[in-house]
């Protein structure tokens, strides 16, 4: 899939880039001290902080995950949102004040407050930057997308100017400049992504997409084909040949059959009917035996790996139509739910030392996308099926009040009332947003715009066919929305190393000009680790990675943060072994996962367990070991609280 650049979206992020760069150097020149670096001193106003808070968690994975799985699996992409926003009423509710009036800098202040105890300082310390990097991964991964049809340069090279611009950024001024840049890129995000959906509706439903009449919508072709007496296929098209094995070559096998017209090579899925075979033609990337990689039967810059996504069948009132003209929010939805659209699914085929990846149409009805099913079994499900999917939600519900990025922010707040205010405002905004998400998934889905060998753009492909301006606006937004996200992490991460590692654990006792170079050093280095990684995950939904960090941070710090705010026998060695074993579990099942395996380059089903999300049982695990270990050691606690320096 290409794209081709455009000046204007170049000169947008361009502007956006230099003016975030400017603000933080000026916000730098104010930050001296410890509490302005790691906490903005404390000072943000609350709505500022809620907005804030929404554009540090409606991240990559939120714009760019979500979509692309709305656009290509329906509902079930869309209970990523769910369980997201969900996770933001155990913040609202048990954390939020809490956590104000505990932590002073950082994650581990809060637990440690009680205790000063090593062992939490150390195992809290190693549980943020584990997540930390953990939640990185996606939105570098979203960072390399973004930036390959925006400035026509390839992932990594976005991944690696995400890496060195947000890296100025916490360098230069810490949590203020975070704070600002994930305020700007919020509101930003919440206000064009209406405008996009309100684009959507007002084009309305059509069965040939051809993005307001700017480019037309590939024709896919069917052919209709019957079996000669020699065997040989005889097509309705004779322009196209079939090799003599058509039916025994690997591809015969499963289903679909390789034609060659002119010298070029396609692949078409085969299917029975009445009057013999039927031939729907597929689009394929290729990697040939000698390196060279194939896209439909040519280069990448041929243009014949075609986007996609489009009605099959379009009925209103009981009719059939070609097109539906504007429709309302509700109209619009349930015009699909009554409509046929074509979703699309994939095979690999190895064929010798080549290996083929085919997408074909897969024609599914509306009332299927917008339920359960499509992704996450619910009919006829299999046992782990039913624990995967139970496992991400618990994941999903549990992580957010325990992320430490997303717990910093109430340090940055004067006082627990502003802390409960500015979670109510974040609801608000990310629970709009979310509902924004499921349009502009669907409205991707439906014209034609989908690149599915990366789903994750299908937002801002849906905001290219209104225009190259929605485009760029759209596009420096989400790298924004990167931007803000990683900044906020990296503050995290540097806390961790800096604040309750050098400072706290090692007992450097450093001075507030000592701990903002030690955090400036510290973001440094964990942004030379993301650039890394976001290179070498490349190519995966950018929302699916993200389940893994929620898992660990559900798993390793909500259940010491529960018990430490509710059950008074609470020790600090039980925090600290609840915390370990959180970690060890969520990150071992994680990497005996059948999707880890993929990346192995190993087989998903040769994987020791056969669900990807340990959630359910990395959670009660800790859970349950942070309950044991506080029993043994009551002997130090008094009155209630632990006073051990474990």
């Amino acid at each position: 899939m290409i794209y081709a650049q455009s000046p204007l979206a170049i000169g947008l992020f361009s502007c956006f880039v230099l003016f975030v760069v400017g603000l933080s150097f000026y916000l730098g020149r104010r930050t001296t001290s410890a509490s302005g670096y790691y906490a903005a001193g404390g000072n943000i106003h609350w709505f500022t902080n809620g907005i804030a808070f929404a554009g540090d968690y409606l991240s990559a994975a939120s714009f760019l995950g979500i979509c692309g799985m709305i656009a290509t699996a329906g509902y079930d992409g869309w209970m990523y949102a769910v369980g997201y926003l969900a996770g933001w009423m155990v913040a609202l509710f048990l954390v939020a004040e809490p956590m104000k009036r505990l932590g002073k800098f950082t994650f581990t202040d809060a637990l440690d407050s009680k205790f000063n105890s090593k062992s939490i300082q150390l195992m809290a310390a190693i549980s943020t930057l584990v997540v930390s990097v953990f939640y990185l991964i996606p939105q570098m991964v979203g960072a390399g997308t973004l930036v390959t049809p925006l400035l026509g340069l390839p992932h990594a090279a976005g991944v690696v100017i995400v890496g060195v611009v947000v890296t100025i950024i916490v360098a230069t001024a810490g949590m203020a400049s975070t704070t600002y840049v994930q305020f700007m890129k919020g509101g930003l995000l919440l206000i064009f992504s209406t405008i996009l959906v309100i684009a959507v509706l007002n084009r309305g439903l059509s069965t040939t997409p051809d993005q307001g009449g700017t480019k037309p919508y590939h024709d896919f072709v069917t052919l209709q084909a019957t079996v000669a007496d020699d065997g040989s296929l005889q097509l309705s098209d004779p322009s196209f040949v079939a090799t003599a094995d058509w039916k025994t070559s690997t591809f015969g096998e499963a289903s679909f059959v390789k034609l060659s017209k002119d010298g070029v090579d396609s692949i078409w899925k085969m299917t029975e009917v009445a009057t013999g075979l039927e031939l729907e033609e597929t689009l394929y990337k290729a990697e040939l035996a000698g390196g060279a990689v194939v896209y439909n039967g040519g280069t990448a810059e041929d243009g014949k790996f075609f986007a996609v996504g489009h009605m099959k069948e379009i009925i209103v009132n009981g009719e059939t139509v070609t097109q539906t003209g504007a429709l309302g929010p509700f109209a619009f939805l349930q015009t699909v739910q009554n409509s046929n659209i074509v979703l699309w699914g994939s095979k690999i085929i190895k064929d010798g030392e080549s290996s083929y990846t085919v997408y074909y149409q897969k024609p599914t009805l509306g009332s299927k996308i917008l339920r359960p099913g499509m992704k996450f079994k619910v009919d006829n499900a299999t046992a782990s099926e039913k624990f995967n999917f139970i496992s991400l939600m618990l994941a999903l519900f549990c992580g957010t009040a325990a992320l430490p990025h997303i717990l910093i922010r109430y340090y940055t707040v004067p006082s627990q009332a502003a802390a409960r205010k500015s979670t109510i405002v974040a609801i608000a905004a990310i629970g709009f947003f979310y509902l924004l998400t499921l349009f502009m998934g669907i409205g991707a889905m439906t014209n034609g715009v989908i690149n599915i060998m990366d789903n994750n753009m299908s937002a801002p492909l849906l905001a290219l066919s209104f225009g190259v301006v929605l485009f760029a606006i759209i596009s420096s937004i989400a790298f924004a929305t990167v931007l803000g996200t990683v900044a906020g992490l990296i503050v995290a991460a540097s806390g961790a190393v800096a604040h309750d590692l050098m400072d706290n654990f090692l007992g450097m006792n450093m001075t507030d000009k000592g701990k903002v170079m030690a955090g400036k050093l510290a973001a440094c280095v964990v942004g030379g680790i993301a650039i890394y990684l976001g290179i070498v995950f490349e190519g995966m939904n950018v929302s699916f990675l993200v389940g893994w960090a929620f898992a660990l941070a559900a798993s390793a710090n909500l259940p010491a943060i529960l018990m430490l705010l509710f059950w008074d026998k609470t020790t600090a060695r039980g925090v600290a072994s609840s915390i370990g074993v959180g970690l060890v579990s969520a990150m071992g099942l994680i990497l005996i996962s059948p999707d880890m395996y993929i990346r192995y380059g190993l087989l998903p089903t040769d994987a020791p367990i056969s669900f990807n999300s340990p959630a359910l049982i990395s959670i009660p695990l800790s859970f349950l070991t942070l309950v044991i270990v506080s029993l043994l050691t009551q002997k130090d606690v008094n009155r209630g609280h632990a006073t051990e320096a474990a």
